[in-house]
């Protein structure tokens, strides 16, 4: 596997990734409409194949992860992802590492509190707000579940060895 931060190089190969997992290039996340084609991010490959994907936005002293995609998951690739984003996001001064996500990405809850993320917020209703500015999201998300609210998970960088 090979990590590479995007680049002018890779740009067109991460959009086009982004738009095939996403199917959009636009995602909204409380209430704002985030260009995924302008991120910074990690992508892994295999084979000059992306395999895995990771965003992240930083403003002042704070790490925004915006989305963390894994074509095989269990390998350690988000794993792997989650540590490199760490380092960045000290090296930049951030104090924290946040995310958000859909009540229903229950294997994103899961994943983020083994890795040391704490569920900081509920945002009761967000999808509400999130379709208006981006009508086709779903009204049902995985496992069947009504896709409703954004959690907030947080990671305290000053706690970490």
């Amino acid at each position: 596997m090979i990590f590479q931060n995007i680049n002018e190089q890779n740009r067109s190969a991460i959009n086009q990734f982004i738009q095939e997992n996403w199917y959009s290039s636009e995602m909204v996340i409380r209430g704002k409409i985030v260009d995924m084609t302008l991120v910074d991010g990690i992508a892994v490959y295999e084979s000059n194949s992306i395999i895995g994907l990771l965003t992240y936005e930083i403003t002042n002293d704070e790490c925004e992860i915006l989305s963390l995609d894994s074509k095989y998951e269990n390998q350690g690739i988000g794993t792997e992802l989650i540590k490199r984003v760490i380092d960045i996001a000290r090296n930049h001064g951030c104090m924290r590492l946040k995310l958000i996500t859909t009540n229903d990405n229950i294997n994103a809850i899961k994943f983020y509190q083994k890795r040391g993320f704490d569920m900081v917020r509920l945002y009761h209703n967000a999808l509400d707000i999130s379709r208006r500015l981006k009508p086709s999201i779903p009204m049902i998300g995985e496992y069947g579940i009504p896709l409703m609210h954004e959690i907030e998970f947080e990671m305290n960088l000053w706690d970490l060895p």
